[in-house]
């Protein structure tokens, strides 16, 4: 029977425009592109130049600390562009897609017959092994790295975040193919949701399921790690994102690469909130074509309201990301007498707001306003209530801001990541960027400690 774990601290934000459980078609796009930024910790260097021919799996790019690791095309085609920014980093590389897909055969492979050397010699040769992350530091980890355990989320509980449950249907074989190679390298620990009934993830094999009973983060694979496996100095636990599994498990099945995704569109401005299926690498406008509402005073996040990135112009489907998001900007809301307003249909942590007398809502439709400016720190407790962690939260960040390494790593930094405090970000009286805090801090640290 699996360990179930309750957690009472987190804060779940219902939003409206939740994605219904149906797939809806996306006609494909004729340019893809890979963006190194959706790879913490990596200094990209490129592979190809621009018109190249390329097969699905083939590298673009690989770490240039490790060149081994590789990371690779979603499509077959001509390299058409290398963007670059400033200081010439590498923004994306760009793919003008074949109309017949040509896939590097890799062979298929009988995980039961590996090892755990089998296995990343396996993923490295096509290309995926960057899609594994570690901790400390939230960053894509290396081969060298011996991880004491490996950690897989099933559970998505930020607002407006797609289900595996749904996504897994039909993977279910590639799935428990994933989870099983990984397993040849060290323990693996899946956690689920208390609500999650597929059989595939409450009766895998090969890993240690646990159950989360709570409200978000509990989602958070560092909260995770914290309530099964503490990380203590000098050790490293790899976390795997869920639909990276299924990469995995596609490969050893059919010896090729396959980076489609189903991924949740979703939010306010939606008309019509549902999955899509999409290669990673695919360009927003085509997930969202006639999608959106009124394209005005509409913010487009590449990942759920919390965690995910703004979208810009050209933007295109991150490789971690399982969901699309259209909220309102708020740039053009003007309310008589300000804050001083009721506000029965808003929401408040604090109860600030007339909101809490009409009772639980169901949803609500915010817009992405901070309401405020940025503020001195106040030692209030608030990042405490929002985050089940047993560290000082108020306390890590004061310690990064003021650069003290030695009383960062007192406190438990090796143990989070950004995400962790994204709650904490959303009730912070003080406006702080605390997930780009928290992101700096574990940059200065890893520095420090290379």
């Amino acid at each position: 029977m699996a360990n179930v774990i309750k957690l009472r601290k987190g804060l779940d934000i219902n939003l409206t425009g939740c994605a219904q459980a149906q797939t809806l078609s996306v006609k494909s796009a004729t340019e893809y592109a890979l963006t190194p930024d959706d790879f913490p910790g990596l200094t990209p260097k490129v592979v190809v130049k621009e018109g190249d021919v390329v097969k699905v799996g083939a590298a673009l790019f690989v770490d240039k600390g490790c060149p081994e690791v590789g990371f690779a095309s979603p499509v077959s085609g001509t390299i058409s562009a290398i963007v670059r920014g400033d200081r010439r980093k590498v923004m994306c590389v760009r793919i003008k897609a074949d109309a017949n897909q040509v896939f590097e055969d890799y062979g298929r492979k009988d995980v039961a017959t590996l090892d755990g050397e089998g296995v990343k010699k396996a993923l490295l040769n096509a290309n995926l092994f960057g899609y594994i992350n570690q901790l400390p530091y939230a960053v894509s980890t290396r081969p060298t790295e011996t991880p004491k355990a490996i950690f897989v989320s099933a559970l998505r509980d930020m607002p407006l975040q797609g289900s595996f449950d749904y996504e897994l249907q039909g993977q279910e074989n590639d799935f428990q193919t994933g989870l099983t190679a990984l397993s040849k390298i060290a323990k693996v620990y899946l956690s689920i949701g208390v609500n999650q009934t597929a059989d595939a993830l409450k009766n895998a094999k090969d890993v240690e399921v646990n159950v989360f009973d709570g409200p978000c983060p509990a989602g958070n694979v560092g909260v995770q790690v914290n309530h099964l496996s503490p990380i203590n100095k000098g050790e490293v636990v790899w976390t795997v994102d869920p639909t990276a599994v299924l990469f995995f498990g596609r490969l050893f099945n059919t010896g090729k690469v396959d980076l489609t995704r189903t991924v949740a569109v979703a939010g306010s401005k939606v008309k019509n909130p549902a999955y899509v299926k999409a290669l990673v690498g695919t360009p927003l406008t085509t997930i969202l074509d006639g999608q959106i509402e009124n394209c005005d005073h509409v913010r487009i996040i590449n990942g759920n309201p919390l965690t995910g990135r703004v979208a810009s112009d050209g933007a295109v489907l991150g490789a971690h990301t399982s969901e699309i998001t259209a909220i309102p900007e708020g740039d053009d809301v003007h309310e008589m007498f300000g804050w001083i307003m009721p506000r029965f249909k808003a929401f408040s942590v604090s109860r600030s707001y007339f909101s809490w007398l009409c009772g639980k809502q169901k949803s609500y439709d915010l817009d992405a306003r901070i309401k405020g400016g940025e503020r001195h720190l106040i030692m209030s407790g608030e990042y405490d209530k929002v985050l089940p962690m047993d560290i000082y939260a108020e306390f890590l960040i004061k310690a990064i801001i003021s650069g003290n390494i030695d009383k960062q790593e007192q406190l438990g930094i090796y143990e989070v990541s950004p995400e962790d405090f994204a709650l904490a970000e959303f009730v912070d009286s003080s406006k702080l960027p605390l997930q780009k805090i928290v992101r700096e801090g574990l940059d200065l640290l890893r520095k420090e400690n290379a």
